[in-house]
């Protein structure tokens, strides 16, 4: 007899992006059951978008925030005001596709030990191609988008683990919300590989439903090359590294990331782009803090280093991740 589906709460971060909203929110509602609950958190957007919400879906909840606490901030903020025993992530500018919800759920479902679920994100203009399946680590310390690029159609039809699932489509255990706590303070950007990184060392697995599917559109909020992005990735990837990979990890993978590093700053040194390297710095002068947290992380982990490695791909190099770039910005403009 198959499992009933508990409540689910829905949290939906949002800033600038009524235009998007409409549609967001009319796709959630038509998937989920009468039990369950939409939070909305405006982020002190200048559209107004929690009071037009509060006007035209009465049945959303909203909450305010007085300032912009962004993606991390503000899913924080929805997830302790909501009381499912799931909690639903979807981005303020996707299309869940219908059956979205279900299939997360089903895949779930048939791994007890998975404290999350991953959708699959596709391009707003091109729904045929992925935008994400889920999160990959590798060893020069990227944390990026699984299968992007890829066909749809490539995409395994059975559900998978995987290393961890993308803020902006996954479903959640709250009990591995209480495990490990909520989403790292970082604003916007790899706070998801941040609380994958710490879901893995509890011993907590990923796993990708592949018939969850929501169009995107790509970097709405930020901008996909924007310089806020850029310094949020420098500092935020630096805070990961060092929150989140135990010892023995972070020895071996040292020299890949110092040489992607160095690639980085060479790169920004180029092409006057200083918000790759302030970033970087933000995060250095924040050492005795995050050392601080991770005596904290790495003191609760349960699981071996022989498992927490197998999620460590080789780097891809400088070469291939200018590939990415440039395929991921013909997708966005096209």
């Amino acid at each position: 007899m198959a499992t009933a589906r508990p409540p689910i709460s829905v949290v939906i971060p949002t800033y600038h992006a009524l235009r998007y909203l409409p549609a967001c929110l009319s796709a959630v509602q038509a998937q989920l059951r009468p039990y369950d609950e939409i939070v909305l958190v405006d982020n002190r957007s200048r559209d107004r978008a929690g009071a037009w919400v509060r006007t035209y879906l009465p049945a959303v909840r909203v909450i305010e925030l007085p300032y912009n606490a962004g993606f991390a901030g503000g899913v924080n903020a929805g997830i302790a005001a909501t009381r499912g025993e799931l909690i639903w992530l979807i981005n303020d500018d996707a299309l869940a596709e219908p059956g979205c919800v279900d299939a997360l759920w089903e895949a779930l479902r048939d791994q007890p030990a998975a404290g999350w679920a991953a959708g699959v994100l596709t391009f707003s203009r091109h729904p045929q191609v992925v935008a994400g399946a889920g999160i990959r680590f590798q060893a020069d310390g990227i944390a990026t988008d699984r299968a992007l690029g890829l066909p749809v159609a490539a995409l395994p039809p059975q559900p998978q683990l995987v290393f961890g699932a993308s803020g902006g489509l996954a479903l959640l255990r709250r009990a591995m919300l209480d495990d490990i706590g909520f989403f790292a303070d970082f604003f916007s950007y790899l706070e998801d590989a941040d609380l994958a990184w710490r879901a893995q060392l509890r011993g907590w697995k990923c796993v990708l439903a592949t018939n969850a599917r929501a169009r995107h559109v790509y970097s709405a909020t930020a901008g996909m090359f924007s310089p806020l992005k850029q310094r949020l990735i420098g500092r935020n990837r630096i805070r990961m590294l060092i929150r989140c990979l135990p010892t023995p990890l972070l020895a071996a993978c040292l020299p890949a990331i110092l040489a992607y590093d160095g690639i980085a700053l060479a790169y920004a040194a180029l092409r006057r782009q200083p918000d790759m390297v302030a970033g970087r710095l933000m995060a250095l002068a924040e050492w005795p803090v995050l050392r601080q947290q991770r005596r904290i992380i790495q003191a609760r982990r349960t699981a071996s280093i022989t498992a927490l490695a197998r999620w460590i791909e080789p780097p891809g190099g400088p070469l291939a991740a200018l590939r990415t770039q440039r395929r991921l910005a013909a997708l966005v403009a096209g």
